[in-house]
């Protein structure tokens, strides 16, 4: 996996974490555009697809909270081969779509299927088992491995053995995470840093990752302000790790 390290800023998170600061990321201000937050506009839509006409869906992208989890439907319309997606997230993503012109944080996954045709299986981790009805009528082209599923190791090893037939894209929406891990906006999961981690190590011995993103951060609009910035330590701390741990695959 080659590509450039971006950075996606929309809700101004990004700006608190050093981490980011580093020449390493190379940052896309996206702060302007309005009609954006959960939903996304087909006028803001075409901007966002503009802004990111120059990079390649390899690489990482980070692409702030998870009301913008749709971006990861703007990258992976760039990639122009089969491929299969593993999304982590608490949340399938698979609602029905409330509005026919608007993609938005609920339904980007069920529209990737509708419209991609060259998106083979969405392979769902740690999402909550009382949402799996979500994903009805497509049960051909989603493996749906829930938090609760996800405890016993025989599914580690049928996950290992079943689910790297073809190139991946990876998304990673922190709130697949223990609330000790990572604060989002969104109600969360109970997967350690370590399982995360440990289960990425199984997908990044694929060497035919395309391309990876990562959302969950805190918007400035959660809580009091002493919240937020313990929110964003504890994310930036996250970040770090998860970086950190990416590279160390990619520079093999």
């Amino acid at each position: 996996m080659k590509g450039k390290n971006i950075v996606m800023n929309f809700s101004h998170a990004y700006e608190e974490e050093r981490f980011f600061k580093s020449p390493y990321f190379e940052w896309i201000d996206c702060t302007h555009l309005q009609g954006t937050d959960c939903y996304c506009d087909p006028e803001a839509a075409k901007t966002i697809k503009e802004l990111i006409s120059p990079y390649s869906p390899e690489g990482i992208h980070w692409i702030d909270s998870g009301n913008y989890h749709y971006l990861t439907k703007f990258w992976t319309d760039k990639i122009d081969r089969p491929f299969s997606m593993i999304v982590f997230d608490h949340h399938p993503d698979m609602q029905p779509a409330l509005f026919s012109e608007l993609l938005s944080c609920g339904c980007w996954v069920r529209a990737m299927l509708d419209t991609n045709p060259l998106l083979q299986k969405v392979c769902i981790i740690g999402a909550s088992d009382s949402l799996k009805k979500e994903t009805e009528g497509y049960d051909n082209r989603i493996r749906y491995y829930s938090e609760q599923t996800m405890q016993h190791e025989n599914v580690w090893k049928e996950f290992s053995h079943n689910h790297l037939n073809e190139p991946v894209y990876v998304s990673v929406d922190k709130d697949v995470l223990a609330p000790e891990y990572a604060a989002t906006n969104w109600d969360q999961g109970s997967l350690t840093l370590e399982e995360l981690k440990k289960i990425l190590s199984i997908i990044m011995h694929n060497e035919r990752i395309i391309g990876i993103d990562i959302c969950g951060e805190a918007p400035e609009s959660m809580g009091q302000m002493h919240d937020w910035f313990e929110s964003e330590e504890k994310n930036e701390h996250t970040n770090e790790e998860l970086f950190s741990f990416i590279a160390h695959y990619i520079k093999k």
